[in-house]
Formats: C-alpha cells, sequence, structure tokens
C-alpha cells in the first residue's frame, strides 16, 4: 500500500503511473487511483497504488499504507497518518506555499523538516527538486522521488529502466533516467 501526496503540477499522477506500470511489468496485480482536487490551483493531489499477487480493492485507508512519497514537506506531514506504524515516509523538503499561506491567511510551519522527523521515525528526506535540476531539468523532481523509493519496493532496476524509458518522451528520457538514479543514490544515503 502506498500513498503519494503532492501539489498540483509536481507530477504525482505521472509518478503514480510509472509505478503501475513497473508492478504490472513485473506480474503484479495492481490498482491505482488518483484525486485531483484543486490541482489546477496549486492543491493538494493524492494517489493510491497498491499491489501484491491480488488487489481488490484501489484506495489505501488512512493507518495502513506501507509507504506515504511526499512531493512537497508539508503534504508528508498532512498525509503521515496514513502510514502504518512501520511504515516509510519518503518526502521532497521542497516548501509549495499553499493558497492561504501565499494570500497572508496563514504562514507556512516553522521547521517543517525537524517537525516531520519528531512525528514519524523511518523519514528519508531526498531534496528532488536540487537533485532534478542537477540531472538536466527541474521537471525531473517526480522521477527523482521514483528513484528516492524504488529501493524500498521489490522491482527490478531493468524493469525502471524500461518503463521510464517507454513512458517518458523520448527527449527526456536521459534526463530522466539521470534523475532516477540520483535520486535513488539520494534515498540510500
Amino acid at each position: 500500500n502506498m500513498l503519494l501526496s503532492g501539489v498540483g503540477g509536481q507530477g504525482v499522477v505521472l509518478a503514480s503511473y510509472v509505478l503501475s506500470q513497473v508492478a504490472m511489468a513485473e506480474g503484479y496485480d495492481v490498482k491505482q487511483s488518483e484525486v485531483h482536487g484543486m490541482s489546477q490551483r496549486g492543491g493538494s493531489v493524492t494517489s493510491h497504488f497498491r499491489f501484491g499477487e491480488k488487489v481488490y480493492a484501489p484506495l489505501v485507508t488512512p493507518g495502513t499504507a506501507d509507504i506515504l512519497m511526499a512531493f512537497e514537506a508539508l503534504e508528508a506531514l498532512r498525509y503521515i497518518h496514513w502510514l502504518r506504524p512501520s511504515g516509510l515516509l519518503i518526502y521532497s523538503t521542497v516548501q509549495i506555499n499553499p493558497s492561504p499561506v501565499a494570500s497572508g491567511l496563514a504562514t507556512y510551519p516553522a521547521e517543517i523538516d525537524a517537525q516531520i522527523k519528531t512525528a514519524w521515525p523511518n523519514v528519508r528526506p531526498v531534496d528532488a527538486n536540487a537533485l532534478a535540476q542537477q540531472a538536466g531539468t527541474i521537471k525531473a523532481a517526480n522521477v527523482v522521488m521514483l528513484g528516492a523509493v524504488s529501493g524500498a519496493l521489490p522491482f527490478k532496476p531493468e524493469t525502471w529502466e524500461a518503463t521510464i524509458r517507454r513512458v517518458v518522451p523520448p527527449k527526456p528520457v536521459d534526463v530522466n533516467l539521470e534523475a532516477f538514479r540520483l535520486g535513488k543514490a539520494a534515498a540510500e544515503k
């Protein structure tokens, strides 16, 4: 059981699609569902991803996620209660101001990384935007996150690469493969 959370425009839905394609290529039954919310206005986007020998329902319920992959720090804090007690939180340290913060009606939580580490013991922070920029484009931050989570999943490296080559448009495929490698290396530190 995996929950992906982020902000509209961060590529949460594409990352979930890649995950589902990798799992299916490895022979798993897959169920995937996303909630777009106010994604076009920078609102929260979540995607539920479940795989196994046989999966009957697409939705992860609170307290049952094995992995929470959050593409933004506040989204990690917002959805942390979806993790099971032994769950893994992988999150991008990027901070995107939600609408109430941008309009001055609220403030972004101070020292959010410390709050996350206090709230959850099994945490792997990743500076996905910086790694994506290092790979060649900030647009590959979602693929950095896929690389970061890949070590926690039972999928073969060659399946990841073949799927990324097939799903990503040909022109940026090498940049995305490098983003994946950088994300994997960052999570393994």
